[in-house]
């Protein structure tokens, strides 16, 4: 365990941040679960939601910005493909 005053806080912030990551990484993995068992209008409709949360995963940095990239390609050639 850390035994500077900085470090100690450092490490309740880090602790704070992994929790509000994983959080928004589960959530995020939930929503884009469902939209593709989505299909039709609804899968249309809950896609920019999905795609607006996977952009703040990468700007929070939780996920890479390719990794963002290609989820949302992928997401958006399937919502398409079964117009």
């Amino acid at each position: 365990m850390a035994n500077h005053k900085a470090t100690k806080k450092d490490v309740r912030q880090a602790a704070k941040r992994r929790d509000r990551n994983r959080y928004y990484g589960k959530t995020t993995r939930n929503a884009i679960r469902d939209l593709k068992a989505a299909t039709g209008k609804e899968a249309q409709e809950s896609l920019p939601l999905v795609a607006s949360m996977i952009d703040k995963l990468a700007k929070r940095g939780v996920i890479h910005k390719n990794k963002a990239a290609n989820l949302k390609s992928k997401l958006t050639k399937k919502v398409n493909a079964a117009k």
